[in-house]
């Protein structure tokens, strides 16, 4: 099957319209909200990102203030982190199941795909982080430059095509109910076959229309935040950009689940509606 990129971008937006109360909600508690937590009591990433690094003396010292950034708030993150993988997959659940499960069963669903979702995850990233490592010793040890420039463009070719490959993971977790970390990546990457380069380019026009977004909403955030400053500055700053990843997200995930939709051959109407 030869993947159709206007059919599910169509069926993205048509799921998007039909259950756009629910997805609201789940959305706000899982990615609104956490968003909010980081840009209320975070580090403020942007302000050390701003900081000159024309040396590499002052590049090493943007890069400790990052560490130490993390380091002092990891705890915040992990909140962060966690509750966006449960909202991934709570949204896909809500988009596809075929059960037409509440939101409450949405969410009990997400929180099950929480641990095969980080397994698959550690799988994917140690497994190529080996690779990696292992690839850039070798082109070290035969010591010809050019073939190190080339390794690292061969070795980003690799990571974006694993990205794609296993970019239907998630959606075999909520959707299929498959809790089998390996079995979860190794359907994944049946279903793509054939199709990585569309799916390449389908996601690459989501995230350059995002980015153009982007841009728009940071011109106009940083204008309010210059106006208002302080504190209400940067809470207005989380606000915005709070919802704009929000949106961004539900988009992504309608996306992914039109996309599974599609390849697996699933039937599940987009019209379909939830408690």
């Amino acid at each position: 099957m030869k993947f159709d990129m206007g059919a599910a971008w169509n069926e993205a937006v048509a799921m998007i319209s039909a259950n756009r109360e629910v997805l609201g909600i789940v959305a706000g508690i899982f990615f609104f909200l956490p968003s909010l937590l980081l840009a209320i009591f975070g580090p403020d990433l942007n302000a050390i990102m701003a900081a000159p690094m024309t040396t590499p003396e002052e590049m090493e010292r943007v890069g400790e203030q990052v560490m130490s950034a993390y380091s002092n708030s990891w705890w915040i993150f992990a909140i962060a982190t966690i509750a966006q993988m449960v909202g991934y997959i709570s949204l896909l659940a809500l988009l596809r199941d075929r059960g037409r499960p509440t939101v409450g069963e949405a969410i009990a669903i997400g929180a099950k795909g929480l641990l095969p979702s980080i397994a698959a995850y550690l799988i994917v990233t140690l497994g190529l982080s080996v690779l990696f490592v292992a690839f850039v010793a070798l082109l070290a040890a035969i010591g010809v430059e050019a073939l190190i420039a080339l390794g690292g463009l061969i070795a980003f070719v690799v990571i974006i095509y694993a990205m794609i490959k296993f970019s239907l993971a998630a959606p075999v977790i909520a959707i299929e109910k498959v809790t089998n970390p390996i079995t979860v990546l190794k359907r994944s990457w049946d279903l793509t076959k054939g199709n990585s380069f569309r799916i390449l380019l389908f996601f690459v026009l989501i995230f350059l229309v995002y980015f153009v977004m982007s841009i728009v909403a940071g011109i106009v955030i940083a204008g309010l935040v210059a106006a208002v400053g302080g504190e209400i500055g940067a809470l207005i700053q989380g606000v915005i950009g709070g919802l704009l990843g929000m949106a961004a997200t539900v988009v992504m995930v309608a996306a992914l689940a039109a996309t599974h939709r599609q390849l697996s051959g699933g039937s599940a109407s987009a019209s379909a509606t939830f408690d």
